[in-house]
């Protein structure tokens, strides 16, 4: 599996993608931080926090990750390679782990250098008034959860067609639905306790819940949850060939 894990980084970075991921985080959120004007922009906001970065980046999520995992089986079927690499010693399950855990590598790696920005509003902060570091902890720990999430639905989705496009839409459209699909039919179904388990039910009411800087179990299971689900479902699909 190891050696699965560091040829899918390696594809990764031997092409533009992983480098065009980070370089896209991070430009579209320092735009957004830095240098659009607006209550976004932390310089006209005038108070030192990184709520900015966090509200933009699961929006620029939803396209990278999808962007990231598009090929990782959708290549494989069109290329009729994905036997060949079943011949291996190696199992569904561990294939498609190394591939999800390389395309979570790729999303962490954009998201550390957005420490910098921490750094930049640490320095411009008061003593009186210094950042939330607590919230601003959880808010990332958030982040790379969210980013895993949707790491494992966009495995999934390359898993189902051998079109990589298709795979991309499909993949963004699955991301935008356990995102904000559950708060949207929960406003709408009931304002009582079956709307709030509807809500419960989706990435955005956990990932605003780890923003407060409270790490509630419940959160993180979530996460590991949805994710363990469309990784097994990724292998379900896999093995569906031999059926």
């Amino acid at each position: 599996m190891k050696s699965l894990f560091l040829r899918e980084v390696s594809a990764f970075f031997s092409s533009l993608t992983g480098y065009m991921v980070i370089v896209v985080f991070l430009v579209i959120n320092g735009l957004f931080l830095w240098v659009f004007p607006g209550e976004m922009n932390l310089l006209d906001a005038g108070y030192a926090n990184l709520d900015t970065l966090f509200v933009i980046s699961p929006w620029v999520f939803l396209f990278l990750l999808p962007a990231i995992t598009m090929r990782s089986f959708a290549e494989e079927r069109k290329n009729h390679s994905l036997d060949l690499l079943l011949t291996r010693p190696v199992s569904e399950l561990q294939l498609v782990l190394a591939k999800y855990a390389a395309s979570v590598l790729v999303a962490v790696m954009a998201i550390l250098p957005t420490l910098f920005f921490y750094v930049a509003i640490v320095a411009l902060g008061s003593k009186e008034m210094p950042p939330d570091t607590g919230a601003i902890l959880g808010s990332y720990l958030g982040l790379v959860f969210l980013a895993a999430a949707y790491a494992s639905i966009g495995i999934f989705a390359s898993s189902l067609t051998d079109n990589s496009i298709i795979a991309f839409i499909l993949a963004v459209l699955l991301c935008f639905f356990f995102f904000l699909g559950f708060n949207s039919v929960g406003y709408l179904s009931s304002q009582g306790a079956a709307g709030n388990l509807i809500i419960n039910l989706g990435i955005d009411a956990h990932y605003q819940s780890m923003r407060r800087g409270v790490i509630d179990t419940r959160d993180v299971v979530y996460f590991l949850s949805l994710s363990l689900l469309f990784i097994l479902l990724t292998r379900t699909k896999l093995n569906s060939r031999n059926w």
